[in-house]
């Protein structure tokens, strides 16, 4: 094929299309008419040899080669802005950049007071707008309208870039005055009532179903395999609850080992190792290909996981302290962050 005689706007195109799976949608985000659209998506069919998008009941379906190919163009088309945008170094300490990051109730409670304490003296001008899960799209982090996402991700589309942020065990809160703190087994545990306290996917969210403990998550998913289940009385989105809720005497809080351990001095509750095997869970940072190659977007990602590991080298210098304070039971296991350089992913 003679590259000089393919216009290479026709990428930019099939990218619209590729995400809008819509050709007036399409369209009107180009700011072309219709037909003009249409038009394109004839030539884009003649210049791949495929159809690319079919229609079908839900809409316009991509084709398997389509979808072999919109990774590919997502990256072609960043690696070409990088390429075209003048080379400007990023001076964190007088820039007064807005960076939007999308960040689970989890993050916020364990990375990001550490995080803006570190702005306050590396970048003071620096403004961070903090996102929840129900406030954000995969479609505005592919469009670069979100600088990060930091959250657990069941799954994530393939263009993005994503790094390890670290990773956490699950901890048991409950009452100094509980029945079940000097015989804490899975016999008691099973007899108590729980909360349960989790939003992490992406999306506007909705009342869960007690019913269907396997779609509550990793710890009840843990107990269904053991063929049990516990008894959930308070369904919460917010690690705060737990702490004042678990003053109930017969009240569980199963939750992650970070935000466990923010109650380390506080009298009125014990922190126990659960009676049963939970997997760990892993804290990740994902972000656009359209962002990857950003001298600010960059100094973000890399001061973030700075941050987390100073956390986790803190965390196990003090471990053995905090476990003293406790009453024993806790055993922390060393959360070591992998050396993963977040620009090679």
């Amino acid at each position: 094929m003679n590259l000089q005689r393919v216009d290479l706007n026709l990428l930019v195109h099939l990218d619209v299309l590729l995400r809008e799976k819509n050709v007036t949608r399409a369209s009107e985000q180009l700011g072309i008419t219709q037909p003009a659209m249409s038009n394109i998506l004839r030539r884009l069919r003649k210049l791949f040899n495929d159809p690319l998008l079919i229609r079908s009941s839900e809409g316009m379906t991509p084709t398997e080669r389509a979808l072999e190919l919109q990774p590919r163009v997502r990256e072609l088309l960043s690696d070409i802005t990088q390429l075209l945008e003048p080379r400007t170094e990023f001076r964190p300490y007088t820039s007064n950049r807005i960076f939007r990051i999308m960040t689970s109730d989890y993050a916020e409670a364990t990375l990001v007071p550490r995080l803006v304490k570190a702005l306050r003296s590396e970048a003071p001008n620096v403004v961070l707008d903090f996102l929840t899960p129900s406030d954000v799209s995969y479609r505005d982090m592919e469009q670069g309208r979100v600088d990060l996402a930091i959250n657990r991700f069941n799954e994530i589309p393939q263009s993005f870039h994503q790094v390890l942020v670290w990773r956490d065990t699950f901890s048991c809160l409950l009452s100094a005055n509980s029945p079940y703190v000097n015989r804490f087994n899975l016999k008691n545990y099973l007899a108590a009532q729980h909360v349960w306290v989790s939003k992490t996917g992406m999306g506007v969210g909705f009342g869960v179903n007690p019913e269907k403990s396997g779609g509550l998550g990793s710890i009840d998913q843990a107990l269904q395999r053991l063929g049990q289940k516990r008894h959930i009385s308070v369904f919460t989105r917010h690690y705060q609850m737990p702490a004042m809720l678990v003053a109930n005497r017969d009240l569980i809080a199963t939750l992650p080992t970070r935000v466990a351990r923010m109650q380390a001095n506080n009298d009125s509750i014990v922190i126990k190792e659960p009676p049963f095997f939970i997997p760990e869970f892993e804290l990740t940072m994902a972000w656009s290909p359209l962002l990857q190659h950003h001298p600010a977007h960059r100094w973000l990602r890399q001061l973030i996981l700075h941050v987390a590991r100073e956390v986790i080298a803190e965390e196990e210098a003090i471990a053995p302290v905090q476990d003293a304070l406790l009453d024993g039971s806790l055993h922390t296991q060393s959360l070591k962050l992998e050396e993963i350089d977040p620009d090679r992913q």
